[in-house]
């Protein structure tokens, strides 16, 4: 029976609102792609990330623009050649991972060559804002073990400071989401130093990075918005020690894993991080943080509302996902 593909475009609301250097909102949209064959359904899910010019509406055409290949039976590596790295092959990758595993009776982990799947611990992410609601903030989530700050450029050396006084136990990364400036890049670093922060992500911005290989790396520094997939991964040597791997970057989970395997060969400190997003987004990527040693999954945990048979979370532990959400 031929494989029938549709998208479904959905809006999912934020417990409160979220802030990064780029600005706020309250809610975020995402595409799904289901693919339909034999009375089987695979899914996958994706953010329209409109920094790398994304819109709903553009990923949704770039999907349905590739129907007819898709719906003829492409494999998972025709389809790394049928749709560039992005959001929508993203969707459609790992939706063909869901409908392939279910109908070979078994899992993607196995597939993927993973016989168990851990539960991970992963980071909690604190909002940019003022030093004081950035501490009322910590605070709350002060029993957590790993938080993840967001700073926006001038003001984040009374920010990390603020964080790290209201959660005096919690590890610390940071990502300034390319809010930094050479201008103060010294002084912010100089802070996170003093705050025991163990990671900073994106620093500068993609493209004018060219200092970081300038400077002493005391805090490894984690390439985000510079890394997309393995082919960057040589040129990003000399200015990051660290790389954050997002399947909504790398356009799905096949070139996911070839990222990872090439990363770690390379020695590169992994992190695997998400848009923010439901657990359909997050099941795929816990395969890539199996063992990495930063974990940023928590895009369920930031929303009002899930999809039904959600990732269980205990506090910041993540649970295998259910076969009824993915996988």
């Amino acid at each position: 029976m031929t494989c029938r593909l549709s998208i479904e475009a959905e809006t999912f609301p934020i417990a409160g609102s979220f802030t990064i250097a780029r600005g706020s909102r309250t809610e975020v949209n995402v595409v799904a792609a289901i693919l339909k064959q034999d009375g089987i359904v695979g899914r996958g899910e994706c953010v329209p990330y409109p920094r790398y010019g994304e819109s709903v509406a553009s990923v949704s055409e770039q999907i349905m623009a590739a129907q007819s290949a898709i719906e003829a039976g492409v494999s998972l590596k025709e389809l790394q050649v049928l749709m560039p790295a992005g959001a929508a092959r993203n969707a459609v990758d790992c939706a063909l991972w869901d409908l392939t595993a279910k109908r070979q009776g078994t899992t993607v982990a196995k597939l993927a060559g993973i016989n168990t799947q851990k539960v991970l611990e992963t980071a909690y992410t604190i909002s940019v804002g003022t030093p004081e609601k950035m501490a009322a903030d910590a605070a709350k989530a002060a029993s957590r073990p790993l938080l993840k700050v967001k700073l926006a450029g001038d003001g984040d050396v009374e920010r990390i400071a603020a964080v790290r006084q209201a959660a005096p136990n919690s590890k610390l990364i940071v990502d300034a989401n390319e809010g930094w400036s050479e201008s103060n890049l010294e002084a912010n670093i100089k802070a996170c130093q003093n705050a025991g922060v163990g990671l900073v992500e994106q620093p500068l911005p993609a493209g004018k990075d060219g200092i970081l290989a300038e400077i002493k790396h005391l805090i490894p520094i984690c390439a985000d918005e510079s890394l997309h997939t393995s082919a960057d991964l040589e040129s990003l040597r000399n200015r990051y020690s660290a790389i954050n791997i997002k399947i909504d970057k790398t356009g799905g989970l096949t070139e996911g894993l070839k990222l990872l395997r090439k990363a770690e060969e390379m020695d590169y400190v992994i992190m695997v991080g998400c848009m923010l997003a439901t657990s359909l987004a997050m099941a795929p990527a816990m395969l890539l943080a199996q063992n990495a040693e930063f974990v940023d999954l928590d895009g369920p945990l930031l929303l009002a509302k899930d999809r039904d048979h959600p990732i269980h979370f205990e506090g910041s532990l993540m649970h295998p996902p259910s076969p009824l959400l993915w996988g």
